[in-house]
């Protein structure tokens, strides 16, 4: 190697140097930010190194699923009942004293 292209090289080796720092230590942080926070670590091409198979996550799906479709169920009859209220504001007076009637008279 000529002398100018080694000068070359030693010149720019300490910004390399910080370059090939800062991605290691960027892995190194995202990486434990990940183990901090519950999530699985990712292999080279993806895929899940240790998945978490333990019995307090599968609890928690679990509970998070029944949550979810009670949740929705709640949700059906808020629409539900939002639709009564939308077809009571929106109809014109006539018909709603008609039907208040009816119910007054309507035999139990």
């Amino acid at each position: 190697m000529s002398p100018e292209k080694f000068a070359t090289v030693q010149a720019l080796f300490p910004f390399i140097a910080i370059l090939a720092s800062l991605g290691i230590g960027g892995w190194v942080l995202t990486t434990w930010m990940r183990i901090k926070n519950g999530y699985p670590l990712d292999g080279a091409w993806g895929q899940a190194i240790y998945p978490k198979t333990d019995q307090e996550a599968a609890e928690r799906i679990r509970l998070l699923s029944q949550e979810n479709a009670q949740l929705r169920a709640e949700l059906g009859s808020v629409k539900d009942r939002l639709a009564v209220i939308e077809r009571i504001v929106t109809d014109g007076s006539h018909r709603l004293d008609h039907e208040i009637e009816q119910l007054r008279h309507k035999p139990n």
